[in-house]
């Protein structure tokens, strides 16, 4: 079988050294990585297997992690994993949705193997994929062991990217910049709603002539008329009226990296005063991006951002952006750092964001926003998109 994946050996010993070095810091001798995003970013594995309990473990005695999943999804561990044969441990189907058995007693049972029995073991209690009928489970399964909280030990690693993972941004952006495009050049007025969602879907798929995109981490927002100032509305089957306004946010994903990027619409003129809001809001992006340096914290890049909007007498209650990179459903961020007041993270190059500072008031929304890397002198756009208001 041919491997699908996509970084060298050494970029996955890297990062799994990162992981030991930080549990050994922090006296944890195993963890056991439960989160889609950190499965591929240790292991490269990737198949839509989540609904059903699988979990790497990575032992600080141990040299490879050990990945255990359903057993006919054993076949995409060993296509898409750099893992030994010895270390692809797949549980019988007889423990699928079981009354009587769990996974998570197979995963005990290997973790007693490793010698982990009286292990100090990490988990991510905040993982939308580790649920307390697992942890209840593990801990019935391994009365001895220490359980502590590892969440977000992983995601703090992956928070600033090689140049490797950098160049699958660029590429996910493509892919962003051109849904956009479909999406402005489709939408006009009497097509319906979900005729231009399938437009924008064919189009994410599809990604560009050079390569192609996958399924994201959320579905597509399609927010039109009044549903616009609702920042996460889908599509309807209505038509398109002939004056409205479309919030449009897609997410680019490539080979599980993905940009978020979204802009707003308007079928027919827009009036002076929603024009010169979407300035407004053009103008903070611009002062935020612009902030952005090494050495800087997110919350001065969000008070230079805030800046611009109090000068308008405008001010954002949400955060201003969020981190991107691996996309798995049903999370668009990393769950890490805010560009947000007060989060004192200090930017380092690498790092990705969706700088997202749109704009919900009680009867107008703009959403004109910006993926982005932090470089060495300041940031790189991830997406070519121009930061305007689109009028058809």
């Amino acid at each position: 079988m041919e491997k699908l994946l996509h970084f060298e050996r050494a970029e996955f010993d890297e990062r799994v050294a990162a992981v030991k070095k930080e549990l050994a810091k922090r006296g944890i001798d195993i963890l056991l990585v439960s989160e889609p995003p950190n499965l591929n970013y240790l292991t490269g594995y990737d198949a839509y297997s989540f609904y059903t309990p699988q979990m790497a473990i990575v032992a600080l005695n141990h040299a490879e992690p050990i990945f255990i999943t359903r057993f006919m999804d054993r076949i995409s561990a060993k296509l898409t994993t750099y893992l030994s044969e010895h270390n692809i441990r797949p549980f019988p189907d007889e423990y699928v949705n079981s009354r009587t058995l769990s996974a998570y007693d197979f995963v005990a049972e290997v973790v007693k193997e490793i010698g982990g029995e009286r292990a100090c073991i990490g988990v991510e209690m905040g993982g939308f994929y580790y649920s307390a009928r697992a942890h209840a489970d593990l801990l019935k399964a391994l009365p001895n062991a220490k359980f502590v909280d590892a969440d977000l030990l992983i995601n703090w690693i992956r928070l600033t990217k090689s140049p490797a993972e950098l160049s699958l941004m660029r590429q996910a952006g493509q892919i962003g910049d051109a849904m956009l495009k479909r999406a402005v050049d489709t939408a006009e007025p009497g097509m319906r709603e979900c005729d231009l969602a399938a437009a924008i879907y064919h189009q994410q798929i599809s990604g560009t002539p050079e390569f192609g995109g996958s399924y994201a981490s959320s579905a597509l927002h399609l927010c039109v008329g009044e549903r616009a100032l609702a920042p996460h509305s889908a599509w309807t089957d209505k038509p398109l009226p002939a004056s409205t306004t479309i919030n449009v946010e897609v997410h680019g994903n490539r080979l599980r990296y993905q940009i978020n990027i979204a802009r707003t619409i308007c079928l027919g003129k827009p009036s002076v005063a929603y024009q010169k809001l979407s300035e407004i809001a053009v103008e903070a992006l611009n002062a935020g991006l612009e902030s952005v340096r090494p050495g800087r914290t997110c919350s001065e890049v969000q008070e230079a951002f805030a800046r611009v909007l109090a000068r308008h007498g405008i001010e954002k209650e949400g955060r201003l952006g969020y981190p991107i990179g691996i996309g798995y459903p049903p999370s668009v961020a990393e769950r890490t750092a805010n560009l947000r007041k007060g989060d004192e993270t200090v930017l380092q190059p690498g790092m990705c964001f969706h700088m997202m500072p749109g704009l919900w008031l009680d009867d107008r929304s703009v959403a004109i926003t910006q993926p982005f890397a932090v470089t060495d002198k300041g940031y790189e756009p991830l997406t070519s998109t121009p930061r305007v208001l689109f009028v058809k």
